[in-house]
C-alpha cells in the first residue's frame, strides 16, 4: 500500500501539548469504515478524522469522525481540526477565508479568520435541542449527582449530533475540583444514548468565561480535554436561558487544564441563534501512515 498522509494536531490550543489531539489522515478516501475505526481504535486518541472528497458540490471537503470505538456526526475539535488540516494539506486554498465541510451531521460552515499567518477556524455547529431532563433516567443521574454542588439549571440532556449531558455545577470551584463518579457517568451515558456527560459554571478569570470539564467513560475516555461539541451545547442552553457570558454572545470556554492541557474555545452565538466554535490548532505531527 502506498503511505497516506498523516497529521497529528492539538486544537483549541495556543502552543503544543495544550488543548486535544487530533489525529488526521489526509487521504481518507483510501480507508473503508471498517478500516477508519480499526485505525482509530490503534491511535487511541479522543477522535481521529479522516479527510474525503466531499459528495456534493455545495462542500468544500468531506470529514469523517472516529472516537476509539465509533463514529460520530459531528465533534467540535475535530471539525475545527479538519478545517486547519484542509486548509494546511491543499485540499483547499490556504487563503480561503469561507468553506463548507460536510460531514454526517450535515453541511457546516466555517469562517477562517487570519490574524498574521495564524488561522483560527470557527464551525458552525449543528443547532443544538433539548431532548429531556431528569426523568429520562432519575435513578442513574441521581447516582451521578449525589456528591455534586450543582447550580440551579435542569439537568438536560442536549443534542447537537452527539448526546450530552449538561449539569451546571455550583461555582468555577466545584467544577475545578470535581471528583467524578465515573462507573456511574457511564451508567448514564450507555442507558441514554449520550456520548458523555460536561459540567460547566461561570468562571470569569485569567481570560475566560466559562469553566468547562467532559467526561466519557462509556467510550474509554475518562475525561476528554477539549470538547468542542458539548461547549457548543451548553452555549445553546445559556443562550436559551439568558444566560450567555462574556459580551454579545462572545466569551472564551476553559477545559482541560484539570489533565494539563488548558485549552481555550472561543465561542460565538450570533443574532440568528447559531453557535460558532473556534479556537487555534497547533500541528504537532507529519509523518504518513501504513495501513
Amino acid at each position: 500500500m502506498m503511505p497516506l498522509r498523516y497529521l497529528q494536531m492539538d486544537v483549541f490550543a495556543d502552543h503544543p501539548g495544550a488543548g486535544n489531539p487530533l489525529g488526521a489522515v489526509l487521504d481518507g478516501e483510501r480507508f473503508d469504515a471498517a478500516r477508519m475505526q480499526a485505525f482509530a481504535a490503534w491511535t487511541n486518541l479522543s477522535e481521529t478524522i479522516f479527510l474525503l472528497p466531499p459528495t456534493t458540490s455545495a462542500a468544500d471537503y468531506r470529514v469523517r469522525i472516529f472516537t476509539p470505538r465509533q463514529e460520530l456526526p459531528f465533534a467540535g475539535h475535530p471539525s475545527v481540526g479538519a478545517a486547519w488540516a484542509a486548509l494546511d494539506g491543499g485540499l483547499v486554498a490556504p487563503d480561503r477565508t469561507q468553506l463548507v465541510q460536510e460531514c454526517a451531521a450535515g453541511l457546516l460552515p466555517v469562517r477562517v479568520d487570519h490574524i498574521g499567518d495564524i488561522r483560527f477556524p470557527n464551525v458552525r455547529a449543528p443547532r443544538a435541542k433539548r431532548i429531556g431532563g431528569p426523568e429520562l433516567a432519575p435513578a442513574l443521574l441521581e447516582a451521578v449527582t449525589r456528591t455534586m454542588r450543582t447550580g440551579t439549571l435542569e439537568h438536560a440532556l442536549w443534542d447537537n449530533g452527539p448526546r450530552w449531558w449538561l449539569l451546571e455545577l455550583a461555582d468555577a470551584d466545584a467544577v475545578r475540583h470535581l471528583q467524578p463518579d465515573l462507573p456511574a457517568i457511564a451508567a448514564l451515558t450507555h442507558a441514554t444514548g449520550a456520548v458523555g456527560l460536561a459540567v460547566h459554571a461561570i468562571d470569569g478569570q485569567h481570560g475566560h468565561d466559562l469553566a468547562v470539564r467532559a467526561f466519557c467513560p462509556a467510550d474509554n475516555i475518562p475525561e476528554d480535554p477539549v470538547t468542542g461539541s458539548a461547549q457548543a451545547s451548553i452555549a445553546a442552553r445559556l443562550a436559551a436561558a439568558g444566560r450567555l457570558p462574556g459580551r454579545d454572545g462572545r466569551y472564551v470556554g476553559s477545559q482541560g487544564r484539570e489533565l494539563g492541557r488548558d485549552g481555550l474555545v472561543r465561542v460565538c452565538v450570533d443574532g440568528e441563534g447559531e453557535v460558532w466554535i473556534g479556537g487555534a490548532v497547533q500541528p504537532v505531527i507529519r509523518g504518513t501512515v501504513h495501513w
